[in-house]
């Protein structure tokens, strides 16, 4: 067993998940004004490590995805952000892409863009303490779109990412997220979701990646936001475990799910229905961002210094999440 192995499984062990905390600074900024805070540095720091030192940090959530800015910072007791996650038992994660940008040749799609100077930063990282990282690429459904262009650019650039990210030993998490965005059915979404994927391990494959050693971060297989024709959670969970298995090498450990727009409730209740059908030999859980943090940001809000009280609803989010992870969760113990 590599040494990337037994961090990615640590990682998703015993029900655990990923909190994703890696929101840039514009993406926090919008974040805390809905909520009618001051994104200051100070304020974007304060929520955060409100949810780092929760108690369902140890039992919960396994690993962290960091920004730039936040994995720099100190916290309240002079901790490094890092070291702070680590004492919680938890593992520290940087987000490195640098963000979606238009596909030349075909404006209607993104490139994820960051490969320039990625050696040099994934050494700093690792040497703050990262010991993984996230590359996203997006994907719009309609007619004609994903393109292959887009197909095939996304999957290369998140190829060459994961090597960088493996030669400086730390577990890469590959991210191709088709989005919700559209009036797609869930068969739309099923096939064109199944051809990223196998596309991405094509080019993971060649470009020699250890699939032992990285953690895959998909969409599930929904209908499109706009869509008439909505499917149920047994069938969401069937067609997503489906297209996993037909698409993943059985190598890659574990599938970190990530909630794509959907509600906290929504996203906890797929995950479960998910792993209730989970007929492989992949962990599959959560590496959610708003779903594990809307609630606590609200009542946050009402009294940044009410820290207490925020943590422990982020504590019931993140222990709901792992039931799910389990395929333990229910309606009632959401209620409890």
């Amino acid at each position: 067993m590599s040494e990337l192995n037994t961090t990615a499984l640590k990682i998703l062990e015993n029900g655990k998940g990923i909190l994703a905390a890696d929101e840039s600074t514009g993406t926090m900024t919008k974040r805390l004004e809905a909520v009618k805070v001051p994104s200051t540095p100070e304020n974007r720091l304060l929520f955060r490590e409100t949810l780092f030192s929760a108690s369902s940090m140890t039992g919960c959530i396994g690993g962290v995805i960091l920004y730039d800015e936040t994995i720099k910072q100190k916290s309240t007791n002079k901790y490094s952000i890092p070291e702070l996650i680590s004492k919680m038992g938890s593992i520290p994660g940087i987000k490195v892409d640098t963000g979606a940008k238009v596909l030349a040749n075909s404006l209607d799609e993104k490139i994820t863009e960051g490969l320039d100077g990625l050696r040099d930063r994934l050494k700093e990282y690792y040497k703050l303490g990262a010991k993984f990282t996230k590359w996203r690429g997006v994907y719009n459904i309609t007619k004609e779109h994903p393109s292959k262009l887009a197909i095939y650019s996304n999957a290369h650039a998140l190829a060459r990412y994961a090597a960088l990210v493996q030669e400086c030993n730390m577990v890469p998490i590959v991210e191709p997220e088709v989005l919700m965005d559209g009036n797609h059915s869930a068969h739309d979404c099923f096939i064109k979701t199944s051809e990223v994927i196998q596309k991405c391990f094509e080019e993971l494959i060649l470009h020699k990646i250890d699939l032992s050693g990285i953690i895959l971060k998909p969409n599930m297989i929904l209908s499109g936001a706009e869509s008439k024709n909505k499917i149920d959670g047994k069938e969401i969970a069937k067609m997503t475990v489906e297209c996993l298995k037909i698409s993943v090498p059985t190598e890659v450990p574990g599938i970190a799910f990530l909630s794509g727009g959907q509600s906290e409730i929504e996203a906890t209740e797929n995950l479960d229905l998910i792993n209730k059908q989970n007929n492989t030999n992949f962990i599959m859980s959560f590496s959610y961002g708003r779903a594990l943090q809307q609630s606590a940001l609200k009542h946050w809000s009402k009294d940044i210094n009410n820290i207490e009280e925020t943590q422990k609803i982020f504590n019931h989010r993140a222990r709901m999440n792992t039931l799910a992870a389990q395929g333990k969760w229910s309606k009632e113990l959401e209620n409890k």
